[in-house]
């Protein structure tokens, strides 16, 4: 070794956030935003009230990107107890559909802790979910990746 570690060769950890308040949520629905899911990477099992998803989740923490280019990583994202889901948009007969995560969001139900988390997709697309109360967890599962496009979402103002 010639020198001395500068702390931009240090090791960037996976995400592994949880959300129990809506502020919470919003930090996820940041990171989450521009991710991309195949329809058939999505489980919701009403047994175990849990719905989740295997994002293809953009890097948007990465202050790395200009020395190794955008990156992607599989991420997780679950939420417990959900109570039912509906779906608009989206269909399950399509198994190459992949859809885009634009936000994820909590509307406050009449009786506290309980309320509706809105995932909304490109295309018009949404996923509603009733809660008895928002728990949610966003965790990497995977290295990250070179994005495939290679470069960063772009959005129109």
């Amino acid at each position: 070794m010639t020198g001395d570690a500068r702390f931009e060769e240090g090791r960037e950890a996976p995400l592994n956030l949880g959300a129990l308040e809506p502020g919470d949520l919003e930090v996820i629905s940041a990171l989450a935003q521009d991710a991309v899911v195949p329809v058939t990477e999505i489980a919701w099992r009403p047994a175990e009230r849990r719905f989740a998803l295997l994002l293809n989740r953009f890097r948007w923490e990465d202050e790395g990107r200009t020395r190794h280019g955008p990156e992607r990583v599989q991420s997780v994202l679950a939420f417990d107890n959900v109570l039912g889901v509906a779906a608009q948009g989206v269909t399950r007969d399509a198994p190459e559909l992949i859809l885009s995560l634009l936000a994820v969001g909590f509307q406050p139900g009449t009786e506290a802790p309980g309320g509706q988390v809105l995932l909304t997709l490109a295309g018009d697309g949404a996923f509603r979910l009733e809660v008895e109360a928002l728990e949610a967890t966003l965790r990497d599962v995977t290295r990250p990746y070179a994005a495939p496009s290679g470069r960063a979402p772009q959005h129109r103002g």
